[in-house]
């Protein structure tokens, strides 16, 4: 008798994918929600990601946005027998810094077309505090 696993989902795709990824592990990006309609995403504090004193990098919050992005995109897509995905183009603002402290990024599916999925990533302070508003496409397929 054969059997047959079930498909992955591409929130299994992300789970898998985020703690085995080389940059995002050095960052020390971790998952918290991973399906449904938002995805969630930690990078915690650590004192090599600032860019001067205590003030988190920019380009380590605009990682955090970019995986936010790629998971968001994934969380709810059907999974191809090959896997393709690249973020096409993102657009970053930085609203307040960050200062020693762990970041949340919340990433949402704005509109999902065929291999283009448009997204939004809110990434704040644990306690809320908004510090960066990012926009982006991803293709997956």
């Amino acid at each position: 008798m054969t059997t047959t696993s079930p498909p992955r989902t591409g929130a299994d795709v992300m789970a898998q994918f985020i703690p085995q990824s080389p940059f995002v592990a050095k960052l020390g990006i971790v998952a918290e929600r991973l399906d449904g309609d938002e995805v969630r995403l930690r990078l915690p504090w650590d004192e090599s990601n600032v860019t001067v004193g205590d003030m988190v990098h920019g380009g380590a919050i605009a990682a955090l946005a970019d995986v936010a992005v790629m998971a968001a995109a994934w969380s709810q897509a059907a999974v191809p027998e090959s896997l393709r995905g690249v973020t096409t183009s993102m657009s970053m603002q930085f609203l307040a810094p960050a200062r020693a402290c762990d970041l949340v990024a919340i990433g949402r599916v704005l509109r999902r077309g065929k291999t283009l999925v448009n997204c939004e990533v809110d990434v704040m302070t644990a306690d809320g505090d908004a510090v960066a508003k990012a926009i982006a496409t991803y293709k997956v397929g």
